[in-house]
């Protein structure tokens, strides 16, 4: 007998329908999977015969042929357990319900259980693009899998559980989502810029990168506050909308990284990989290509400590992803494309010492080892980085002081004045490398955008000309600069650029080169 059963695959982070044709015929006892599985699918057939076993069904000793259709499409990871072992009871009688508008996703355990699966948000959200109007997923998922509007989401527990279910013995509630979106405009961060001693003119470097979502690379002595002030960004960033919010929950749901608790994430991302990261960890990889740092901080931060003690090949590889908001993954078994919307935000010393410039330690460097220092950071990278800001020590005075400075939470609301002009400007607008991405922030401008909305007086054009020809600064720094003036403006509540808004954009450049 022939039964079929969906399932979902994952290709990136998007999902694809996959068919479990399951057929049972005379002959000797033997359980095959066709259909390009991997060796997680192929090893299957052992936890879905114990599964049916221990949840108190026959398993059948005939000749069972398990197609995964399409069959040019690699099947990988545990996931199909659920659908397989559902397609073996029906095609030996033992379940009979229709399945035409049902998928099913899950790993099973020996026991029956039914185990948490990666991925189950992109691949519900298919399921409901696809007409399906039913989810059987694992329990454990079901809040992930809530998330998406419009189908309907059984949580499964166990096997047993389900065949009763099916069977028409006992129903299975549906789940009824609990997230509460409130949760998005109450952000808990560890750290607040008030408790940053010091340092305003970098925490106001820091405010008008948040404006705009510029990149931002700090250089001081050691202890002068740069990892504490890159940690405290987040808490002055634009609380996520829902849109943003699941655009990140469902990278971290394809990556296994949602906490159990958490279905939804509430926060930008901060990540901070150290500097031995690999490539493929950095920017996504493997023979099957996962997203790496760069997409997991997707609408947040990206902070590279130490810049110049990364790989010099793997600082290389972060140029396109700054320009065009994505990373393109090719292998031999296809092209994935991943979301790389961040911030990046870098940190180094001035010198191998760290003490270079520093009016109390003495630089026991030599100007070689400081050139050769400098030059693990290559010109085009530090050309697409808008904000170049000099972190001094902090003096004794100013520690001892017991006044708090100005509080994330009053600085993260004028910033969110900011990008409410700035969404209300590009309400609509597409932009990026393929066209089709949102602008949602000045940093996301191209230049017909710049045109449009980063005109200049006399007076400015008269300022950047003097400052193109002293600072030799490229066309992609004129735009950057020009960008960063608007949102300076922005941050000002002005319409248009006004001469002291490019002024203080010009001297975020950096004045000699590294």
């Amino acid at each position: 007998m022939l039964a079929k059963v969906v399932s979902l695959a994952l290709i990136g982070l998007e999902g694809a329908a996959v068919d479990v044709e399951v057929d049972i015929s005379r002959g000797l006892s033997s359980f095959v999977i066709v259909g390009l599985p991997d060796a997680a699918v192929q090893e299957s057939r052992e936890r879905v015969r114990a599964a049916i076993k221990n949840a108190g069904c026959q398993f059948p000793a005939q000749r069972i042929t398990v197609n995964l259709a399409p069959a040019d499409l690699r099947k990988e990871g545990p996931a199909y357990d659920l659908p397989i072992a559902v397609g073996i009871l029906a095609a030996s009688s033992q379940v009979w319900p229709d399945f035409k508008s049902s998928a099913f996703i899950g790993e099973l355990s020996l026991n029956g259980d039914v185990r948490h699966s990666t991925g189950v948000l992109p691949m519900v959200r298919v399921a409901r693009e696809q007409g399906y109007e039913k989810a059987y997923v694992p329990r454990a998922d079901a809040a992930e899998a809530g998330l998406v509007p419009g189908i309907t989401v059984v949580p499964v527990a166990s096997l047993a559980e389900l065949v009763s279910h099916l069977q028409g013995l006992q129903s299975i509630a549906p789940y009824v989502s609990e997230i509460d979106t409130g949760v998005l405009d109450q952000p808990r961060y560890g750290t607040d810029f008030c408790d940053v001693k010091g340092q305003e003119h970098v925490k106001r470097a820091l405010e008008v990168a948040a404006g705009g979502g510029h990149c931002v690379l700090m250089s001081g002595p050691p202890g002068a506050g740069k990892t504490l002030l890159a940690r405290a960004l987040p808490s002055i960033l634009p609380r996520l909308s829902i849109d943003e919010a699941l655009e990140i929950t469902q990278i971290y749901s394809v990556s296994g990284m949602l906490p159990a608790d958490q279905p939804l994430v509430t926060e930008r991302p901060f990540r901070a990989p150290h500097h031995t990261v690999s490539h493929a960890g950095l920017v996504g990889g493997g023979h099957w290509p996962r997203p790496g740092e760069i997409s997991l901080a997707h609408r947040g931060v990206l902070f590279l400590d130490e810049l110049p003690e990364f790989g010099q090949h793997v600082l290389e590889v972060l140029r396109q992803p700054l320009e065009d908001k994505i990373v393109t993954i090719s292998r031999a078994a296809g092209t994935l494309t991943f979301p790389a919307n961040f911030m990046l935000v870098a940190a180094m010393n001035p010198c191998p010492c760290g003490y270079y410039g520093d009016p109390v330690k003495e630089c026991s460097c030599s100007p070689t080892m400081i050139t050769r220092y400098r030059k693990r950071i290559s010109g085009p990278l530090l050309d697409r980085i808008d904000i170049h800001v000099d972190v001094p020590r902090v003096e004794y005075e100013k520690l001892t002081d017991e006044r708090l400075g100005e509080r994330s939470a009053s600085i993260r609301a004028r910033i969110e004045r900011a990008r409410e002009t700035q969404t209300r400007r590009f309400a609509g607008a597409r932009g990026g490398a393929s066209g089709t991405l949102p602008l949602l922030c000045n940093a996301d401008m191209g230049p017909a955008e710049v045109r449009e909305h980063c005109r200049l007086d006399d007076a400015g054009k008269s300022l950047l000309r003097a400052a193109m020809m002293q600072l030799g600064m490229s066309a992609r720094a004129f735009h950057r600069i020009l960008k960063l003036a608007r949102t300076i403006a922005d941050l000002d509540g002005a319409d248009t650029i006004q001469t002291p808004h490019l002024a203080e954009a010009i001297q975020y450049r950096p004045r000699r080169q590294l």
